[in-house]
């Protein structure tokens, strides 16, 4: 089963600071939660993240598991070349019902990171192979974004964005669910929109969708 975790205002744990640690940092980094690193030593990338403050450093080497009853994290995420380590830190997690992540052991952790084609974080597309094959995950990525860049166009990503704002306004404005769903679908397959949309003028056509939902009976 795959899912989209919802982890905003979330406290997530990332072990380690080399460039594993820096992948998992990038899937959650944009999740508006906070990103705790512990580790004696980071990256250049996850440095400048630390200097920017995106997140957070607790500079030192962990040798316990101490931290997870003191910082009670929502998700772990252990990335160290340690296994003993990484597994004491997934069985103590387990055992105090946290999420955890083992980058070395992906069939004993909670979850798997699937390989993320995204488009303008307005679309996700996720390769999964459950853990049994990252390096396929890449490569069936790398492929499958060409073909995928071909299919998802500007108008698709501005659509969306005029749905987001639209869904809004409609939860204050129309008072039952199913008539929010037919004008969403209206705003969706209205043409004037579409065009408006083509000819670049999306602030006219995000407009004409406020004009759609207010006129709704």
């Amino acid at each position: 089963m795959i899912i989209n975790l919802n982890l905003e205002n979330k406290k997530i744990i990332i072990i380690g600071g080399g460039n594993e640690a820096e992948k998992r940092i990038k899937s959650v980094l944009n999740e508006k939660c906070e990103i705790l690193v512990i580790s004696d030593t980071t990256n250049k990338q996850i440095s400048n993240w630390i200097k920017t403050k995106k997140i957070k450093l607790e500079k030192k080497k962990i040798e316990d598991v101490k931290f997870i009853s003191e910082l009670k994290p929502d998700l772990i995420i252990t990335t160290t070349n340690d296994k003993k380590i990484n597994q004491k830190i997934i069985t103590h997690a387990k055992k105090k019902k946290i999420i955890a992540y083992s980058s070395d052991n992906p069939d004993e952790s909670d979850f798997s990171n699937p390989a993320i084609i995204d488009f303008e974080k307005m679309i996700q597309i996720g390769i999964f192979t459950g853990g049994r094959s990252p390096v396929m995950s890449k490569k069936i990525k790398s492929k499958s974004e060409k073909a995928l860049k071909k299919v998802i166009l500007k108008e698709d990503i501005a659509q969306i964005k005029i749905q987001k704002m639209s869904r809004k306004l409609a939860k204050e404005i129309i008072s039952t669910q199913s008539e929010r769903k037919k004008c969403l679908n209206n705003i969706m397959n209205d043409n004037r929109i579409d065009q408006l949309i083509k000819d670049n003028q999306v602030k006219k056509a995000e407009k004409r969708a406020i004009e759609i939902i207010k006129k709704w009976k």
